[in-house]
């Protein structure tokens, strides 16, 4: 990806970024002014970790020849509106916001006059950049327009330009004075005013309320396409995503607030764009798949989010030792919500094991087996995704207790076995052991659910403390803007 000329005297692309030097530069083609966007190696968290977790981030020193804020406008075939979203936010900005800036147009392998477009109005107004990607995507665009940016702030919005723009001075304030690390745009709070048909309104709700639901999200409103981050997350946060197309801006989102980073929310006013060429179901769909694939990872370990914590979390308030501040996992809704989704998975493989094992075996010995197998798995799960705790800290005290929790569900089930096998007077149908079974598995879940909450994972000074200066592990509630 390459640089294309500006219009003279146009502010310098510096090699200094305000959090260090840039990282090395790599090319990916000749580019006419001689410079060319950086894909910034990952860096490891340890990288940040030499500051160490703080209260509050430093406020942005404004006072400098490199654009405070850096607005990037991906695209892909929009010549047509591409000249007058240009004039109008540079207009906007030049009014409005007192500090440099850039406009950076990231041309997605367009194959319409986009790029000529883009380029002719660079060379008029100053502050705008034109990017030409090779390959399209916007997550991939923006990670890598992002890593190489030497500004400060970082920002991006449609080409349609449908939020308006008077949501971006409450976006920008919170990051410069380091009160928040990202910053996004909701059209789903009670203050936002949106204009769009029933069919968006409704993939849009439901896909938020399943990502609160499922992985534990505080923030309203994910697809908004009007997003800041301070650029100094976003080179620790940046290299972990692998999203390239619209799911990005979700898994940007959630592995923020599992790292403990601060979300400022501002209620928008948005017209939908009828031209938008976004395909929705197609959309919807990538969007669980990356849900799924981003769980795999928080999971398995890919992403080391107690690193990231480490390194990036701000640091615990005065009050935290406070009950409801040590409450793990959020709601009790999206409690009983990841609760549920994880027990019907565990339920299905009980069956499956039970039956497998009830062939070869004894009821109550297959009972046993079945149990203890989805025991372990259910109690780390439960302890991940519904309770929110992660990191190996008072894992084995959990396991453990999550046994006796095991040791309540098999006295059940047993004891439902017995009690059917004795009324059959004989070996009853297999069809009655399952249903009996289940049940008997179904009341154990509800035990469960309880002592889980109640007693295993209940927030404790232990659990909770930071160690060796960690921050807290609670998740950060989101910022909605007033």
């Amino acid at each position: 990806m390459t640089f294309t000329d500006q219009a003279p005297g146009t502010q310098p692309h510096s090699a200094e970024t305000p959090a260090g030097p840039a990282a090395p530069a790599t090319h990916s083609g000749p580019s006419p002014s001689g410079l060319a966007l950086a894909d910034a190696p990952a860096p490891g968290p340890s990288a940040a970790a030499v500051a160490g977790p703080r209260s509050r981030r430093n406020a942005i020193d404004t006072r400098t020849a490199i654009p405070v804020l850096d607005v990037t406008i991906p695209v892909f075939n929009e010549e047509r509106d591409l000249e007058a979203c240009l004039r109008r936010l540079h207009a906007y900005l030049l009014g409005s916001f007192p500090h440099p800036f850039r406009i950076t147009v990231a041309d997605n392998a367009s194959t319409d006059g986009t790029l000529k477009t883009a380029e002719r109005v660079a060379r008029e107004l100053r502050e705008v950049t034109v990017v030409h990607m090779a390959e399209k995507g916007r997550g991939n665009t923006l990670r890598k327009v992002w890593l190489a940016s030497p500004s400060p702030v970082l920002a991006y919005m449609d080409v349609d330009l449908s939020t308006d723009l008077a949501a971006l001075g409450p976006l920008l304030a919170p990051l410069i004075s380091g009160h928040s690390d990202l910053a996004i745009g909701t059209r789903l709070t009670r203050n936002s005013r949106v204009v769009r048909g029933p069919k968006r309104e409704f993939i849009s709700r439901s896909y938020n309320f399943m990502l609160q639901s499922l992985l534990g999200a505080h923030f309203s409103d994910a697809q908004c396409g009007f997003k800041a981050i301070r650029a100094d997350v976003a080179r620790q946060l940046l290299p972990h995503t692998l999203d390239n197309a619209w799911f990005f801006d979700t898994e940007l989102l959630v592995l923020a607030e599992k790292c403990g980073l601060r979300v400022h929310e501002v209620p928008v006013d948005w017209t939908d764009d009828p031209d938008s060429s976004v395909d929705i179901v197609q959309t919807a769909l990538a969007d669980l798949r990356g849900m799924a694939r981003l769980s795999r990872d928080l999971v398995s370990g890919r992403i080391p989010v107690p690193e990231l914590r480490a390194a990036l979390a701000r640091g615990p308030l005065p009050a935290s030792s406070r009950a409801q501040e040590q409450s793990a996992g959020g709601s009790l809704f999206g409690q009983l919500v990841r609760f549920g989704s994880i027990g019907v998975a565990s339920t299905l493989a009980y069956l499956l094991i039970f039956l497998l094992c009830r062939g070869i075996m004894d009821p109550q010995l297959a009972n046993f087996l079945a149990l203890l197998t989805t025991a372990v798995a259910n109690t780390a799960a439960n302890r991940r995704f519904t309770f929110g705790i992660q990191g190996s800290s008072q894992a084995a005290r959990h396991h453990f207790e999550g046994l006796l929790v095991f040791g309540i569900g098999l006295a059940l089930t047993s004891g439902a076995l017995t009690l059917v096998h004795g009324a059959s007077a004989g070996t009853p149908d297999r069809w009655l052991e399952l249903v009996t079974v289940t049940a008997a598995n179904l009341a154990a879940t509800a035990v469960k659910f309880l002592l889980f909450r109640l007693v295993v994972f209940r927030g404790r000074p232990a659990d909770t403390a930071p160690a060796s200066g960690a921050p807290d592990a609670s998740l950060p509630r989101t910022e909605t803007a007033k």
